[in-house]
């Protein structure tokens, strides 16, 4: 019987974000006509999945489309001709975020999901998994797209490309759209007059120029950023002024994580204190997704609830849907990612993932080519993907001296000695998910 619609799987199902993706999915039905969505999660997992599934059920009655809900915990189901594999994993859950949040601040270092060594140790325990997804679509869903949020996306699809042989994977991040909403927002005008020249790596991003109406008013919006507009903040990250001399010598947008390097000091203290008040940003997430967790459980239920944006997770569906959506349709938009920079920007090597603005085909991301990057951020780019290649060799190898060095030469990170002292302490943290150093 020939086969009608697509099949979407979704791996980490039971997260707090799938609602935000199935709302995506249903607003775009008419393009993108899915018929059967698997939602697939870990037995740990298994109570979340039940509840964020049944939301999703409600959510695709209530709009009235044909797409079937599938809960699973079996990957060989959940994959089995797949057209789109779609990954927002945890390892460790959220407990395992804690620490590498917690950990490091012991040693005056900052503690971040996807920054210093807890983006080291996400980088650890997700690389292995996500290879070994890629292992079983191999076999069961040969010709799906990967298209993979989870964190640390940038050394996550340098990892794929590096230590697989698998090709059709986009690496994706809100980041981006956020700050475009954030610009829009700025100069208060809809989003769709907006457009960013983007250029980096993930959550080391520059917004290199910005359009409104294809004219350039990159100026004016940094006047913006220094006069105080906070439209491009994010709800994960603290907002900290830039120095106005600053902003304007750099003459592009930052991204929200480089505060975690041009204001290292400060995020430091700032996080030490948020810590000993109100917990890590992963203890208050926790809190966050309990109330979200009870809301999903109400029956009455049958949309996104609004408390979602709350999460940091702003635009995260928009940037998945609108992927998949020009895939599939063969789109020839624009849109930033993370692929296989290709020649893209000159002073990163072209087998290296970067992320960046990319023509969206049905074959795929094409990059923009966007030449070498200024001098003022370039050494600071290529170091962090020095720490990504280093760190996804250490993943691989579960090599003790390799994760050493990964951790030593990232800039958040003051020696070699502190390294040690960190590396050793989150290997015993997080022993029963990195297998790979036993």
């Amino acid at each position: 019987m020939a086969k009608t619609g697509l099949k979407i799987a979704t791996i980490g199902g039971g997260s707090s974000y799938t609602p935000e993706l199935v709302e995506g999915f249903i607003k775009r039905y008419d393009s993108l006509p899915i018929s059967e969505l698997w939602l697939l999660d870990i037995p740990e997992g298994e109570e979340k999945l039940t509840i964020v599934g049944n939301l999703a059920k409600r959510m695709v009655e209530e709009a009235g489309v044909p797409m079937t809900i599938h809960l699973t915990l079996d990957r060989e189901k959940a994959l089995k001709d797949a057209d789109f594999v779609t990954t927002q994993f945890r390892v460790g859950l959220l407990d395992a975020r804690a620490k590498d949040e917690r950990i490091p601040l012991k040693y005056d270092v900052i503690g971040q999901e996807t920054n210093g060594p807890g983006g080291l140790f996400k980088g650890l325990r997700t690389i292995p998994v996500i290879l070994d997804i890629i292992q079983d679509m191999e076999r069961l869903c040969p010709h799906a797209w990967l298209i993979n949020f989870t964190n640390p996306a940038g050394m996550v699809t340098e990892a794929i490309y590096r230590h697989s042989n698998w090709r059709k994977v986009v690496g994706l991040c809100n980041v981006p759209v956020g700050i475009k909403m954030g610009v829009a927002k700025a100069l208060e005008v809809e989003a769709n007059r907006v457009h960013v020249d983007f250029a980096g790596l993930n959550h080391m991003v520059y917004g290199m120029d910005v359009y409104l109406d294809g004219k350039c008013v990159t100026e004016d919006v940094i006047n913006k950023i220094t006069s105080g507009d906070s439209s491009m903040t994010m709800k994960n990250i603290v907002d900290i002024g830039w120095e106005p001399g600053f902003l304007k010598a750099l003459n592009m947008l930052p991204c929200p994580y480089h505060r975690y390097y041009y204001k290292t000091s400060d995020m430091l203290a700032e996080e030490k204190k948020n810590a000993a008040e109100e917990g890590t940003r992963a203890e208050v997430v926790q809190k966050l997704e309990k109330e979200l967790f009870e809301l999903y459980k109400d029956e009455t239920l049958r949309t996104k609830p609004e408390q979602l944006e709350k999460r940091g997770g702003a635009y995260y569906s928009d940037a998945a849907c609108n992927l998949i959506d020009s895939i599939y349709n063969d789109r020839g938009d624009i849109q930033p990612v993370n692929t296989l920079n290709k020649g893209a920007i000159g002073s990163i090597p072209d087998d290296s993932a970067v992320e960046v603005n990319c023509i969206i085909t049905k074959d795929g991301p094409k990059p923009l080519a966007v030449g070498d990057l200024p001098v003022s951020v370039r050494g600071l780019v290529q170091q962090i993907k020095s720490f990504e290649r280093i760190a996804a060799e250490a993943a691989v190898s579960g090599d003790y001296d390799q994760a050493l060095l990964a951790m030593t030469i990232n800039p958040l990170v003051p020696s070699d000695t502190t390294a040690k002292l960190i590396l050793d302490e989150m290997l015993e943290a997080h022993k029963d998910y990195l297998p790979q150093f036993q």
